[in-house]
């Protein structure tokens, strides 16, 4: 069994449980809202006994790259590098450290942060990335919210690329609702053009059954989509899940880097993934042709700092 750490908000009415020995992977946020508990992420009961596959449980950490590599492979200032797929994937997705065991740099009762080390913590892979990276995530709980501020840091000589992203499975319903009376939106104008899950380099107006920024009910119709085009407000962008049967509204906020937004509907689960990406599906060969992709570079030395947070709050809230 892996051990898993627990973080509570001051009031005690909100909890958090990380695993950093799994890819320092949040798997429970529970909270009060008047009087309800609610549970937010989905998760396998079995997770902690490792026998479960990465991924696909609570919120899995996706570095360097979120999602696919088209044929495993990318080029990098004039180098191939051939990236595997990973024993549990017949492609290669979701980065290095989703399967990994982080460091706990350090841990308090309202706060818990990891380190992932490409170099220390999987170094059978720093020479299939053109650089060794650095990841550090601080989870902190206040009532009602769970935070994660991130920063990705270049330890080498040389530069590094990168995108990140998340994978957050939301139980559905939040409440006593059911899974089919919820709503999602999300002010996405854009779609990226998918052939089999790789984007073709098009963008393009969303379909009008796939159409976040009205509210999408869950159940209308599958999907594994990339959004873009998100509206930044005050510097965030927003997603949300609503369930008005149990008046609960559960809102994901991050910084403006992150520029993408896939939604998956996994099947035979009452649950859906709201995911924010820094950049879109096999950035690195789409920016390589010249397409503006969200692919980053770190100079060496430097670093970038990200955040995301999760609330839930009663429908009523404007917060």
């Amino acid at each position: 069994m892996h051990a898993p750490y627990a973080i509570t908000s001051p009031d005690g009415h909100t909890l958090a449980v990380i695993v950093p020995s799994l890819g320092f992977t949040c798997i429970e946020f529970v909270t009060r809202v008047d009087g309800q508990r609610v549970s937010v992420l989905d998760s396998d009961p079995a997770f902690l006994t490792g026998s479960c596959r990465p991924g696909r449980s609570g919120i899995p950490i996706l570095f360097p790259f979120p999602n696919r590599i088209r044929d495993g492979q990318f080029t990098h200032r004039g180098k191939t590098y051939e990236v595997p797929p990973p024993a549990w994937f017949p492609q290669t997705i979701h980065g290095f450290c989703i399967d990994r065991a982080w460091q706990v740099r350090e841990s308090t009762a309202h706060s818990l942060t990891g380190e992932f080390l490409l170099s220390r913590d999987a170094p059978e892979r720093r020479k299939q990335w053109p650089a060794d990276a650095r990841l550090i995530v601080k989870y902190s709980v206040e009532s009602g919210r769970l935070r994660a501020d991130i920063t990705i840091e270049n330890p080498d000589s040389v530069p590094l690329p990168w995108g990140f992203g998340t994978h957050p499975y939301f139980t559905l319903p939040l409440g006593t609702g059911t899974a089919e009376g919820c709503i999602i939106r999300a002010a996405a104008a854009e779609q990226w053009e998918l052939i089999q899950c790789f984007p073709t380099g098009q963008r393009v107006p969303p379909a009008p059954e796939k159409d976040l920024r009205p509210g999408w009910k869950y159940g209308t119709c599958a999907l594994d989509d990339v959004y873009t085009g998100l509206k930044v407000v005050d510097g965030v962008i927003t997603q949300s899940i609503e369930d008005a049967a149990s008046r609960l509204r559960m809102t994901q906020r991050c910084g403006p880097e992150f520029r993408e937004l896939v939604l998956f509907t996994p099947p035979s689960r009452s649950a859906i993934c709201l995911e924010p990406y820094t950049c879109t599906t096999d950035a690195a060969n789409l920016q390589s042709r010249g397409l503006d992709a969200g692919w980053r570079e770190l100079a060496p030395g430097e670093m970038a700092s990200l955040w995301f947070e999760i609330e839930v709050s009663p429908m009523e809230s404007t917060r």
